[in-house]
């Protein structure tokens, strides 16, 4: 992907004080949207640009800018590339919108003292209520245009960071949903006496009712995100939608619930570019969180490190390799660093490497639940057991991939499931961990396992207790997390990379007859030498071949192999930054 989607009106009040564009400015935005930026972008190997359609002033103030998107998109689509397109940011411009649109005050999210949400703390941008009905009617217009007007290919539906607010709808909707699933005694127990009366809680709410909110506004964003789109692919349905709720962090933060946000999209945005060493570990989770989802995940990718992570982990995505804001074509936005020419030989291997990158599925022997209530509702402590569980199973290339509540229902591909800091779950998510347990799955529980219902309500007894032990593995914190699990997997795994490879990072995918072992080195100074590699095959299948492929040689490298029993060992000479271990066999 190669972005530039602010409209030319925003950029000016964004980085002045009126809505103006400078002389300056404007020629900028002629070089943007001209043939020869295309062909350039066409050069660096992009093929999908992000650019404007609308982003919250008014269809009146911003008409040129949308009728130029419509200019821009022909022309990209004439020169063969994607679009996709800004549609809406989920704050409004007010200083124009509510001269064109005065009714929009309504629409707005109030805090707790009654004040508009701003984006930002930018006094200029107002968030909107998603789930208000005359907005949304509003915004799938907006939609509209951008599929059938512009031709996208690809429907942005940016922020979707703010769930409901203080404001009148949002209220009345939370009354709704009180109403919908508690009795009048479980209300009586949140303070709540009568429901028509009720509010979103206070910080001294009792922490049923702080739940209930909790639960409502995730929901509400889901279903916002749901709608919108249905909408869009009822314009045309092969349309592709995609949303920002930022990426996938230590653990769940209301009102966004990737595992109930993304299965409505094809795709999200994770804008995170700060460097620290929770980076690799946040950008894996949200790789493996949206592939697991069907989602593609969308980065900044800036060195070959980080286009490497995306090959190996992502689904089918390199992310945005550039920014080409006024005709400039740099790392990211707002960015004084030039695109990296190192990125070249990365984004020609994804092009030219589609038979290995395209179509993949991801092999995993170990499920990690994001237990939901235990997360939300049960406080940080459960949250720290998940998200170390994950960082584990990251650091030692254990094939493993992160779950949420619904997905409990679809765990036949996993040999062992990792319950880390899930002390509550409702009867449908037990009676489901029953079902794979019962179908020869083992479990392996760090912390409190099922000992609060979904509202996080104590249990009369632990729901999980009677499993025997040969299923349920408990673990300790003081224990070797990663050799218990191995023991509940059976002694092995699907991969298996030896523990002195330490500054490697490796994800297993499949395709027909094909297992692939995607190897990423972090260690910048020096290349991963002789790593050795055991990769099990299914059931009774042998080995035809295996060979190194990657950016740094144009042609596949033979691999000497050794085959015992279903797992073939082989040893890898050299790993610069990224290479892809390929394994062929026959099912003879």
């Amino acid at each position: 992907m190669a972005g530039s989607w602010e409209p030319l009106m925003f950029r000016a009040r964004r980085d002045g004080k009126n809505y103006d564009p400078t002389p300056e400015q404007l020629a900028g935005w002629r070089r943007e949207h001209s043939p020869e930026m295309i062909a350039r972008l066409k050069s660096l190997g992009v093929n999908f640009v992000m650019m404007h359609s609308y982003k919250g002033a008014g269809l009146k103030t911003e008409q040129q800018s949308m009728q130029e998107a419509v200019q821009f998109s022909r022309l990209c689509h004439e020169a063969g590339l994607r679009v996709g397109v800004y549609a809406c940011s989920g704050a409004f411009l007010w200083e124009h919108f509510f001269r064109e649109v005065p009714e929009a005050k309504n629409w707005l999210l109030l805090d707790a003292s009654g004040q508009p949400v701003r984006y930002g703390g930018r006094a200029y941008r107002y968030y909107w209520d998603r789930n208000h009905p005359d907005a949304e009617a509003f915004y799938q217009e907006l939609v509209k245009f951008a599929v059938n007007d512009v031709r996208t290919d690809m429907v942005h539906l940016d922020n979707y960071v703010q769930g409901p607010g203080y404001d009148r709808n949002s209220t009345a909707r939370f009354r709704g949903y009180l109403r919908d699933r508690f009795t009048a005694e479980q209300l009586a127990r949140m303070g709540v006496n009568d429901v028509n009366a009720a509010r979103p809680p206070k910080a001294k709410s009792p922490d049923l009712l702080k739940n209930a909110w909790n639960d409502f506004c995730c929901e509400s964003l889901a279903e916002s995100y749901h709608r919108m789109g249905d909408y869009a692919r009822s314009q045309r349905p092969e349309m592709l939608v995609v949303c920002n709720p930022r990426g996938v962090f230590q653990d769940i933060r209301p009102p966004i619930d990737h595992g109930r946000l993304l299965p409505s999209g094809d795709g999200y945005f994770n804008e995170l570019f700060k460097e620290s060493p929770e980076n690799v570990y946040h950008r894996i989770r949200s790789y493996k969180a949206g592939r697991a989802l069907g989602n593609m995940t969308f980065c900044y990718t800036r060195t070959p490190w980080e286009l490497a992570e995306s090959m190996a982990f992502n689904l089918d995505a390199l992310g945005c390799v550039c920014w080409f804001e006024y005709g400039e074509i740099v790392a990211m936005p707002a960015a004084k660093e030039s695109m990296s020419p190192l990125l070249e030989p990365y984004i020609r291997f994804f092009h030219r490497r589609r038979d290995l990158l395209g179509g993949a599925e991801v092999v995993a022997d170990v499920a990690v639940l994001r237990s939901f209530p235990s997360q939300v509702f049960g406080g940080k402590q459960n949250s720290a057991l998940t998200a170390r569980a994950e960082e584990l199973l990251i650091d030692d290339r254990i094939p493993f991939q992160i779950i949420f509540d619904h997905q409990l229902n679809d765990l036949k591909c996993f040999k062992t499931l990792v319950l880390a800091g899930c002390e509550a779950m409702g009867d449908k998510e037990v009676e489901a961990i029953r079902r794979f347990v019962a179908a020869g799955g083992r479990l392996c529980a760090i912390g409190p396992l099922a000992t609060h219902d979904e509202w996080m309500r104590p249990r009369a007894k632990p729901a999980l207790d009677d499993l025997p032990s040969n299923a349920l593995i408990r673990i300790a914190e003081k224990d070797d997390w990663l050799s218990e699990i191995r023991r509940a997997a059976g002694g092995d795994f699907a991969m298996s990379i030896p523990a002195q490879s330490k500054d490697l990072r490796a994800e297993l995918t499949e395709q027909p007859r094909r297992r692939m072992v995607h190897l990423v080195n972090y260690r910048t100074d020096a290349p991963a030498r002789q790593v050795a590699v055991a990769l099990r095959l299914p059931a009774g299948c042998r080995a035809k071949s295996a060979v190194l492929a990657g950016p740094d040689h144009p042609a596949d490298l033979p691999l000497t192999m050794t085959q015992d029993g279903d797992v073939v060992h082989v040893a890898v000479p050299e790993v610069k930054v990224y290479e892809i271990v390929v394994v062929n066999y026959s099912t003879d």
